[in-house]
């Protein structure tokens, strides 16, 4: 079978995690390997397309898209790059392993080459690698970073409400779009800590709001009332 008769799947996938936001976007993705498939004359059986991250396995969509696999609906696969299909050893090594018995015969990157040999699936593994490092160092680095914002007093977490991130500092400062907290609000709070729907003077809790403009629910309000940090 040549490579043109050759069903293959299209896999895309936009991670949601906020560090990937440089990557294509799935529009972008489908339109760049449909391109690509013309260019080569694949054939394209169907699209798996998903948005979760690849650091751990379970994405629904990528096992589908295995299992079809393994079933021989489709013998070839064609992603943007080898980190779209995986970022933990677990896929990584489903996919090389379905190379090595042959169910997968052919593996398609624009932005990579592939070929079904031993050089090429030590690359492919490189890469897998590479992508897997890419994770793992990331968390390191972020969770060092909070730890140094909590030994310096700064907040490590998203903004409270009232509050919005400050990109030239890295810190968050008062929301200048939003009033402080009032007295008042937080006098109307019952000894359990529930906000009353109704407070002294009409006001009521639809008056607060997240950093994305949605009313504070009760428990929310409830809840940051008592972090310190906004308390004070």
């Amino acid at each position: 079978m040549t490579t043109q008769s050759k069903p293959f799947f299209i896999y895309v996938r936009k991670s949601t995690d906020e560090n990937d936001r440089q990557v294509l976007s799935i529009q972008a993705q489908l339109f760049e390997l449909h391109e690509y498939a013309k260019r080569e004359g694949l054939t394209i059986l169907k699209v798996f397309e998903e948005s979760r991250t690849a650091k751990s396995p379970g994405r629904p969509q990528f096992n589908l898209m295995l299992a079809e696999i393994e079933k021989g609906k489709a013998q070839g696969i064609l992603a943007w790059h080898p980190d779209r299909l995986a970022r933990n050893s677990v896929d990584g090594g489903r996919i090389v392993y379905l190379v090595d018995i042959g169910k997968i015969q052919d593996l398609r990157f624009p932005t990579f080459h592939f070929e079904a040999t031993a050089h090429g699936k030590f690359m492919l593994n490189i890469a897998f690698c590479q992508s897997k490092y890419y994770v793992d160092n990331l968390s390191e680095n972020i969770r060092r970073g909070l730890r140094q914002k909590l030994r310096n007093g700064v907040w490590p977490n998203r903004p409270p409400v009232g509050y919005v991130n400050d990109r030239n500092t890295r810190s968050i400062v008062v929301d200048p779009g939003r009033p402080r907290w009032s007295a008042k609000p937080l006098s109307c709070m019952r000894p359990a800590n529930i906000l009353s729907t109704k407070c002294a003077g009409g006001s009521t809790v639809s008056v607060f709001y997240h950093a994305r403009t949605k009313p504070c629910p009760h428990p929310i309000f409830s809840t940051r009332s008592r972090i310190p940090f906004i308390a004070a």
